[in-house]
């Protein structure tokens, strides 16, 4: 089944399939807005810095008018708001092939980002593609992107691309970021005004966060299942690891979580891929390194002669995760539905005993009308009294990361309170 995606990443996603020829679809692959990022910011880029730039590459920018002398065509991508609470916006620009003809030609692309309340204060951005050897007869077009954030508010942008020959590919556009009505309550992770390249890596270590001082912290658990939206998909796209690591981050960001422990496992697989102990944050290089390791193209023929192995499989990390001597004050899991062949025995959920703490699960699904049943994980934590929030968009992320976050301070406050009572 073809899950459809939001608007904003079907414009960023790398169309690799129509280009004709071998255009470095692994280096175009990089500009998506949360996979390895195809640009660098220029030396002194940004406000306050010293720009150095070619003076007839300045001059292309400041005279506002668009050139063709390298055909192209430039569409702007819109600022959308992603699940980290950034907005991305970008480009897409189509060359036709036999304008690249050749054995040496490179393209060179400059970008000049301008907030509408700093005109004095640009953000000048450059991404480069060494192009491969190609025929005078090549037909169709290369398609390539530029992905960068920015904070609510205005923007003027200046955009061109040259090649090796000097030939100028030049386009102007204004964008504007804004919140909409239901999202303002949202706290953003860029401030407004402010324009960044898109982050180069999905799993880069957290900043240390301020916690709160005048109460106890929470310790909690996470349970995540790291798989693509779409079940049948043989790669977790980058969409997907950005939902489900944006997840994470909200949760490590929360100033009320002290401890964590973190569980990340494949259902497909039937395996865990990280474990992580009770820590002051989440070890984000160390989780992206064991995710590697993933690989859900390939079929092992053990598992496959196996009835009913997902769900044995997490009706076994259920008994053991859920039902073992660990006592946080929250245990969560996360991810996409898992929808399997047969949901977890009642039986076995019974084994696990009267659980002491609340238990809650972030579903991720950004179609929950296309599938809105309760998948093999929902069901068990609704065996356990727990709490379920459907993820489809960035609030939603917010809005239940603040529900758990205050329904566990409330159900540890509410268990001390009957100790105390009951000594």
């Amino acid at each position: 089944m073809y899950i459809r995606k939001p608007a904003w990443f079907r414009k960023m996603a790398m169309p690799c399939g129509r280009i004709h020829s071998r255009l470095l679809c692994a280096l175009m692959t990089a500009a998506l807005p949360f996979g390895l990022s195809g640009q660098s910011p220029l030396v002194g880029s940004g406000p306050g810095g010293t720009v150095r730039m070619f003076p007839t590459d300045l001059a292309v920018l400041e005279t506002q008018e668009p050139r063709k002398d390298l055909p192209c065509t430039v569409t702007p991508v819109k600022p959308t708001l992603g699940f980290d609470l950034r907005f991305h916006a970008g480009y897409e620009v189509s060359v036709p092939l036999k304008e690249l003809a050749g054995t040496d030609n490179s393209l060179t692309m400059i970008f000049r980002v301008t907030p509408e309340n700093r005109k004095d204060d640009p953000y000048l951005f450059v991404q480069r593609v060494q192009v491969p050897p190609l025929r005078d007869d090549a037909s169709g077009n290369a398609y390539l992107q530029g992905a960068f954030d920015v904070g609510e508010g205005k923007y003027h942008v200046d955009w061109l691309m040259r090649d090796r020959s000097e030939r100028v590919c030049s386009a102007y556009w204004d964008i504007e970021a804004e919140l909409s009505a239901r999202d303002k309550p949202l706290v953003l992770s860029i401030e407004p005004g402010v324009v960044q390249a898109a982050e180069p890596e999905s799993f880069q270590q957290e900043p240390p966060v301020e916690r709160v001082q005048n109460e106890p912290l929470l310790n909690v658990k996470v349970m995540l299942n790291f798989a693509p939206h779409n079940a049948t998909a043989a790669i977790v796209q980058p969409l997907d690891t950005a939902a489900l690591v944006s997840m994470l981050r909200t949760l490590a960001r929360d100033p009320h979580i002290g401890k964590f422990s973190l569980v990340a496992f494949n259902l497909q697989e039937q395996r865990i891929l990280y474990r992580q102990e009770y820590s002051d944050y989440i070890d984000f290089p160390a989780l992206g390194e064991a995710l590697r390791s993933l690989n859900l193209g390939t079929v092992d023929l053990k598992r496959l002669s196996k009835k009913n192995g997902e769900t044995d499989f997490l009706a076994n990390l259920i008994q053991q995760e859920v039902g073992g001597e660990d006592r946080p004050d929250a245990l969560i899991f996360a991810g996409p539905k898992a929808l399997v062949d047969e949901s977890v025995p009642r039986e076995s959920l019974q084994e696990v005993g009267e659980v002491e703490y609340p238990v809650f699960y972030m579903n991720y699904n950004l179609q929950p009308r296309e599938t809105p049943w309760r998948d093999a994980i929902g069901r068990a934590v609704r065996f356990f009294r727990g709490y379920e929030y459907t993820i489809s968009r960035p609030r939603d992320l917010w809005t239940a990361v603040s529900e758990i976050v205050s329904k566990a301070v409330k159900f540890r406050e509410g268990r001390r309170t009957s100790g105390a009572a009951s000594q």
